[in-house]
């Protein structure tokens, strides 16, 4: 990773190293299922499925039992019968960097052990507030930002899983609307693995002066992904998701965004670039990028957006 320091706490591998790291694991996914999962502009590849998300479906299988016997041993330790909580796996990083595909490769990786765990992916758009909500407070040029999101709901959805609380709502978020859909939730029940994808969820946030103990939302999870690449290259693909956007779902009349489909050309690209400048750059800058050695992994991508480099933080 050269365009920063390499942080001690972590090991480095190359793409070729950390390919072999797979040992004997079966490849479940095939080509297909790939094209499937993969989000608009990600360009992933079957042979990068298999040559990074299976390694660390492997790794992450190991880690998850090896919790599993400290919560046994803990269990067994203060006498009590203590019932199994979920596995929580966080995927962060930059708008465009390909957070969503990780996400999803690696539930349908994690789904097909020989165990066949119950693995639930939720995003923390859900936990936005609603534009209502962000116009009265002057956030909506600010949407993505840490204080654009409720964070005290996100937090008690994150402490309800984790105490094996059955049917946690989650809010819908709907990118058609771009907002929250009113009174509508879906239902995580009791996942052996729950992974979140988002933004901003390896955030620590400010201490209060009181001194009173808080929580954050990093604080709930066992295994932590970012995934990393540089300014120029997020910016690029930011912009080709903005113009394929324009050419899809951005022509439907009822999106959010349907009149940058009726934009010319040029008026519509200026936007585009207004939005990485004014808004996801400030927001990769000051909360998102310094969350990076927060992580337990990170892959760092190259300018074709496929992973060359993995660091993973030593025990």
């Amino acid at each position: 990773m050269s365009d920063w320091p390499r942080l001690q706490p972590y090991q480095y591998f190359s793409k070729a190293e950390w390919a072999k790291l797979r040992a004997d694991e079966p490849m479940t996914l095939n080509a297909s299922d790939i094209e499937r999962l993969r989000a608009l502009g990600d360009p992933i590849s079957f042979e990068e499925a298999e040559e990074i998300y299976l390694p660390l479906s492997r790794l992450i299988s190991l880690y998850v039992e090896a919790t599993q016997e400290l919560h046994h041993a803990a269990s067994r330790f203060l006498g009590i019968n203590g019932r199994k909580v979920p596995y929580i796996i966080g995927v962060a990083g930059s708008v465009a960097v390909g957070k969503s595909t990780t996400a999803r490769i690696l539930r349908a990786l994690l789904q097909r052990w020989p165990s066949s765990p119950k693995v639930d992916l939720v995003t923390t758009d859900g936990f936005l507030y609603p534009n209502a909500v962000l116009e009265e407070r002057k956030l909506m040029e600010r949407k993505g930002f840490p204080e654009s999101y409720d964070r005290a709901r996100f937090i008690g959805f994150l402490s309800e899983i984790k105490s094996g609380k059955p049917k946690v709502g989650v809010p819908v978020y709907s990118h058609l609307s771009y907002d929250v859909v009113p009174g509508e939730e879906v239902f995580v029940d009791r996942p052996d693995i729950l992974i979140v994808e988002g933004l901003n969820i390896l955030q620590p946030g400010e201490l209060p002066r009181s001194g009173r103990p808080i929580l954050f939302a990093s604080d709930f999870l066992d295994f932590s992904i970012y995934l990393d690449a540089g300014e120029d290259d997020l910016r690029n693909w930011f912009m080709e998701r903005f113009t394929r956007l324009r050419e899809t779902a951005f022509a439907d009349p009822k999106s959010f965004f349907h009149r940058f489909s009726q934009m010319r050309e040029e008026e519509a690209t200026r936007f585009g670039r207004w939005a990485w400048e004014e808004i996801n750059l400030p927001n990769l800058i000051d909360n998102i990028v310094p969350t990076r050695s927060r992580a337990d992994l990170i892959l760092k991508k190259g300018a074709s957006h496929v992973i060359e480099e993995v660091a993973l933080r030593k025990l």
